[in-house]
């Protein structure tokens, strides 16, 4: 599923399609894994000691909130996030990482983030590491309609079969994203519990309660 756009108008209704900011500590896995992502805080994108990033994850989330998450309908906040199927770091030029990528925009309205706008971005993307941390270069999307399969196996080529097990399963992926959402929320101190994709039923948030 690639870009499958939500959009939520403020008087029409728009289609919307249920799918699913932060990157927190990931280990960094070898390539051909399936690394399911947890959130880093985007406050936090650099090193605190030495404001150098370490990982390549924050350029990531850049990229995703600047030069895919603009494009679609404005929300108050936007949060990507993602599932890491495999990468190769041999070349620091051009870092490859293949993953099921996601971004949504957000407003909130009482005790719930009502998704406004977002979709799905699967491919690769290409990072170099710089001397204060990383950026992405290019990013290869597998396309929409009838060049969505062709692409997809063109881009993940042997690693296919990885990325179709985990863009299929809907149900962690919504695990994932309010995981990430609730991650989010504690971290930029927002207080929602609950988040709702338009026409659907709200959902609740697991934060965990402090004792």
């Amino acid at each position: 599923m690639n870009k499958n756009i939500i959009l939520i108008a403020v008087f029409a209704v728009f289609v919307f399609v249920s799918c699913q900011n932060k990157q927190e500590n990931i280990e960094e896995q070898k390539s051909n894994s399936v690394v399911t992502s947890t959130v880093n805080e985007n406050i936090s994108l650099q090193q605190e000691n030495n404001n150098i990033e370490t990982t390549y994850f924050p350029a990531i989330e850049r990229y995703l909130i600047n030069e895919i998450g603009s494009k679609y309908l404005e929300g108050e906040i936007c949060v990507p996030f993602q599932t890491v199927v495999a990468v190769d770091e041999r070349n620091s030029d051009d870092i490859l990482v293949w993953g099921d990528f996601w971004v949504f925009n957000y407003n909130i309205e009482g005790d719930i983030l009502k998704t406004v706008s977002g979709g799905s971005h699967p491919g690769l993307m290409h990072i170099k590491q710089t001397d204060e941390g990383f950026e992405v270069t290019d990013f290869e999307q597998v396309e929409d309609g009838s060049k969505n399969l062709p692409s997809a196996k063109g881009i993940f080529g042997d690693k296919y079969e990885d990325f179709h097990a985990v863009n299929s399963d809907e149900t962690r992926r919504e695990k994932h994203r309010a995981e990430v959402l609730a991650n989010y929320v504690q971290k930029h101190g927002i207080p929602v519990t609950k988040y709702q994709d338009y026409g659907w039923p709200v959902k609740e948030l697991p934060i965990e309660k402090k004792s």
